[in-house]
Formats: C-alpha cells, structure tokens, sequence
C-alpha cells in the first residue's frame, strides 16, 4: 500500500471490479483506451492486474481518496507484452485510468509519482515506456510531467499510438 497526501493505493483486488467496470463504461473515460468495455473484458483486465501482482511483484494499484475512500481510479507499472518490438515490451509500462470525477484534480500526478518512487525503490532505477493516443492530450501531459519523451510512434490495433520512455 502507498499513502499520498490525498490518496490510498492498493494492489489491484477482484473487490475493485464493481468499480472498475463502472469507470470502463464511461465513454469520457474509454474515448482514447478502447471504449467502453462490457463487463466480461472488465473482469479479464482485473485478473490480469491482480496476476501482475503474483508474477511481478508489482502491477497497478487501485486508487482511492484518503478521504471516504472513493474509487478514482488505478495506476501503476507492468508488463503488456503489446507485440511493439524490443525497444518497448520488455521495460516495464506506465499505465493509468482516471474515473471522470477524478480528472482535473491532478490524482494522476500524485498516484503515479508514488507509484514511480515506490517501484524504483524496490527494483532500482531503468527505463520505463508508456503507450498514448496522440489525441490524448491530458494522458500526453501527464506522462512528460512524469518525465516521460516520446520517442516513436507505433500501429496498436489500428491506430497509430505515440510511444514514450523515462529514462533516469
């Protein structure tokens, strides 16, 4: 678990699903992520998050206010295996979800700056990736706030996606 000045964040559990669907069903939220997601592929994406977890030691965390608790999201690093090649899947992918009441609070900076400070800690400094529409221009943001450059761009399921990287 990570405590920030406002939030909780705990590895991804299968009690986050109720939450977790409801803001995969948000078309603000899934506009530039896939769309919305029936609630079979929300159940995939959460065992996969709580696999990370088992076979990494790290993954995405759930996101919650300090205060009262309330869901705003998840985040956190793992490993996608996209099929983007040798300067991208093997280095661990920032990846992040915001819940619509979430978005321009800045939550995502804070969760993910503990998130990058707390994997480092454990696993040591190296290069991270991330993956974001183009179109996308508060994920965009929020990744070079975190210090992330682009540094190409790929086809991933028939749009092109700008391919970022940190490197300490």
């Amino acid at each position: 678990m990570i405590v920030t000045e406002r939030l909780i964040l705990t590895p991804s559990a299968v009690s986050d699903f109720d939450d977790c669907h409801a803001m995969r069903t948000d078309p603000e939220v899934m506009h530039f992520i896939g769309g919305s997601a029936p609630g079979e592929d929300t159940w995939i994406r959460l065992l996969r998050n709580v696999g990370h977890w088992t076979s990494f030691g790290y993954g995405l965390f759930t996101l919650r206010e300090k205060d009262g608790g309330r869901f705003v999201g998840e985040a956190g690093l793992a490993h996608f295996r996209r099929g983007l090649g040798d300067q991208f899947d093997p280095f661990p992918e920032g990846a992040w979800a915001l819940a619509r009441s979430a978005h321009g609070k800045g939550y995502g900076t804070e969760a993910l700056r503990a998130v990058h400070d707390w994997f480092f800690e454990r696993r040591g400094v190296g290069r991270t990736v991330c993956l974001i529409d183009p179109a996308n221009l508060a994920s965009v943001r929020l990744g070079e706030r975190l210090g992330y450059q682009a540094f190409d761009q790929a086809d991933y399921k028939g749009k092109t996606q700008t391919m970022f990287e940190r490197v300490p």
